[in-house]
C-alpha cells in the first residue's frame, strides 16, 4: 500500500475483540468531545461480530456516548432488514437491541428496496452529515477484507475509480449470489479513521499481498482504500499475520 498505516496484532480472540471495542469506544469519545458528535459506518461479517456485542456490554456499554452517536453501513445486502443476510440484522441483533442509542441516530441503507432506489435513498441520507456539497466525513469507517481482497462491496473487477458516493453490486461470493449497495473509496477515503479488521489464517496470504506486494487497485479492491487525510489502521490476529514480511 501507498499510504502509511499501523498495524495491530492481537494473540488471541479476546484481546482482538477487546482491543476493538476499547478502540472504538476511545474514538466515540473523541469525536463527541471535539465535535459533539460521533459519525461511524459499520461491517457486516463474522469477523466484527465478538467485537459488537462487547460493544454492547459494560463497561463499553456505559462509556459510550450513544445520545451523540450516528450509525451507518458501508455496503448492505438488497434484502429485508430482518433477512438472515441482512448486515443490519447482524448489527441489530448483537448490539442494538443492548444500548441506549435513539432510533432516529440509525442510519440503514435501506436493503428492502429496488436497487435504484435504495442507492438514491442511502445517497440522500449521507447528504445529512455532508457540508457544501463535499463528501462527509465520518470519523469512523470499519472495514473487513475476504480471501480474495475485497473490502465492502467493492469486489475484484470493478472500477477502481468512482466519483459515487454509493453504487450498487451484484456479486456471486462464496457461492452466496448477492445484490448489493456500498460506499465506494470516495467516501470511505475521507473519514478520520479507517479501520479494518482482519482475522483468520485463509486471508494471510492476501494480506500480506495487499500491504506489501504491488499496488494492484482492479485486483486487489482492498488497496483502494488509501485515506485523504485520515488514519489507516489495520486490527489483526497472529493467523491472518503469520506472513506478513516488510520488504526491506
Amino acid at each position: 500500500m501507498t499510504k502509511p498505516f499501523t498495524l495491530h496484532i492481537l494473540d488471541s480472540p479476546e484481546s482482538f475483540n477487546q482491543f476493538g471495542a476499547r478502540l472504538l469506544t476511545e474514538l466515540a469519545q473523541e469525536a463527541v468531545a471535539q465535535r459533539n458528535r460521533f459519525n461511524i459506518a459499520l461491517s457486516g461479517g463474522g469477523t466484527p461480530a465478538s467485537i459488537y456485542k462487547l460493544w454492547g456490554e459494560r463497561p463499553y456499554r456505559d462509556q459510550m456516548p450513544w445520545q451523540q452517536t450516528h450509525l451507518f453501513w458501508g455496503d448492505e445486502r438488497l434484502v429485508p432488514p430482518d433477512d438472515p443476510g441482512s448486515n443490519f440484522r447482524q448489527i441489530n441483533t448483537l448490539l442494538l437491541k443492548n444500548v441506549p442509542i435513539p432510533k432516529e441516530n440509525i442510519h440503514r441503507a435501506k436493503g428492502e428496496y429496488a436497487v435504484e432506489t435504495a442507492v438514491a435513498d442511502y445517497t440522500t441520507q449521507l447528504k445529512t452529515i455532508a457540508q457544501a456539497g463535499a463528501p462527509p466525513i465520518f470519523d469512523v469507517v470499519l472495514l473487513g477484507m475476504g480471501s480474495d481482497g475485497h473490502t465492502a462491496s467493492l469486489f475484484p473487477g470493478s472500477p477502481p475509480q468512482q466519483s459515487e458516493w454509493v453504487v450498487s453490486v451484484t456479486v456471486n461470493y462464496d457461492g452466496r449470489p448477492a445484490q448489493r449497495i456500498s460506499l465506494t473509496p470516495t467516501i470511505i477515503n475521507c473519514a478520520r479513521h479507517i479501520i479494518f479488521l482482519v482475522s483468520g489464517g485463509s486471508k494471510a496470504t492476501m494480506l500480506q499481498n495487499v500491504l506489501y506486494g504491488p499496488y494492484q487497485p482492479d485486483r486487489l479492491p482492498a488497496q483502494r482504500i488509501q485515506p485523504t487525510h485520515g488514519t489507516l489502521i489495520w486490527v489483526l490476529d497472529t493467523a491472518v499475520a503469520q506472513n506478513l514480511i516488510h520488504p526491506s
